[in-house]
């Protein structure tokens, strides 16, 4: 009897230990997520376009197609890619990160720029001649796939970077693969909200007993455009802010503390300005300066991307480079 008890009391401790693990890989998996912001608010404005011009029958189905893609895109090739790169090149991961910075800072200062220069744009996805609905389908899921395996590796890169460089590697492996099964689970998520809101709204306006059921439904309707609008305003500033965040950051960490101290000195005058609020005043310091500066190299980097990397792409692909989502 007293061996038995033993033994349960042996099971019950590792029964902790494996609790404690998994709550630090979730704890880490929420932390590092947090960081991909920027990416992730990106991907949730992004992916509804993918869905316009099909019938709303089809809208749910095509988004479970794109983020069982993402989930592919995650777990199958980018997580094997970040463990190997945390492993064997741990020095890589601070200049991708900043590459990936640097791209967030282009695709936000472009949609900008386009704001006040209008511009012709190009499917992304390729059209069947023969008006085919299905091979429609498949080609735009194609597509959306092909910009969220984009911006998936951005995301991971960004969690990777926040994980405890000191876990095993199946402690990172747990926390990469939780924190992305997280991302797209909300991405997704919000984005079968967010295209189904219309059509819930028309439902209500059309069927609802009472009137102020009905006008709520109208209510939907008319706000989702405006919701849209929003979403994209929020996505490209979080791209803006989260890129230039990443690059000074990375900066500061290469051994280039410049602008990291001069921002981060005028955050402390802000908190000092702002005493009721100090952390507030300084964390919006301090992303203020972010953004002006991801701006600034987003905008730099517009000419370079058109005139330099695409024609180079194109060259290499024979089609339109893939630069701009």
């Amino acid at each position: 009897m007293s061996g038995l008890l033993a033994l349960l009391d042996d099971v019950a401790g590792i029964a902790k230990v494996a609790a404690a693990n998994v709550d630090d890989i979730a704890t880490q998996a929420l932390k590092a997520s947090s960081k991909a912001a920027g990416a992730v608010i990106d991907d949730a404005a992004v992916t509804p376009k993918y869905l316009q011009g099909f019938q709303p029958a089809r809208e749910l189905p095509i988004v479970g197609k794109i983020a069982w893609g993402s989930i592919k895109n995650k777990l199958i090739i980018l997580l094997p890619a970040a463990l190997l790169l945390s492993t064997f090149a741990p020095w890589l991961i601070m200049p991708l990160l900043m590459i990936g910075g640097a791209y967030l800072c282009f695709e936000g200062a472009e949609k900008v720029y386009h704001l006040f220069r209008p511009h012709a744009h190009y499917a992304d996805g390729h059209i069947d001649g023969d008006g085919d609905p299905t091979h429609l389908e498949e080609s735009k899921v194609a597509g959306a796939v092909k910009t969220d395996f984009i911006l998936s590796a951005e995301i991971m890169t960004i969690i990777l970077s926040g994980i405890d460089p000191d876990g095993s590697i199946w402690f990172k492996a747990g926390a990469l693969g939780l924190a992305g099964i997280f991302i797209t689970v909300a991405v997704y998520g919000a984005v079968a909200l967010i295209v189904k809101a219309d059509d819930v709204g028309l439902w209500l306006a059309r069927v609802g007993r009472l009137s102020v059921t009905r006008a709520l439904g109208r209510g939907v309707v008319k706000f989702m455009p405006y919701l849209m609008k929003a979403l994209m305003i929020i996505g490209t500033a979080a791209m803006i802010w989260v890129g230039g965040s990443i690059i000074i950051h990375g900066m500061h960490e290469l051994g280039m503390h410049h602008p990291y101290v001069e921002i981060h000195h005028l955050a402390e005058i802000a908190s000092h300005a702002m005493p009721k609020a100090p952390g507030f005043a300084a964390w919006a310091m301090t992303a203020l300066a972010d953004g002006i500066l991801g701006l600034i190299l987003g905008l730099i980097l517009i000419p370079i991307v058109t005139y330099v990397i695409d024609p180079a792409i194109r060259a290499v692909t024979g089609k339109k480079g893939g630069a701009s989502h």
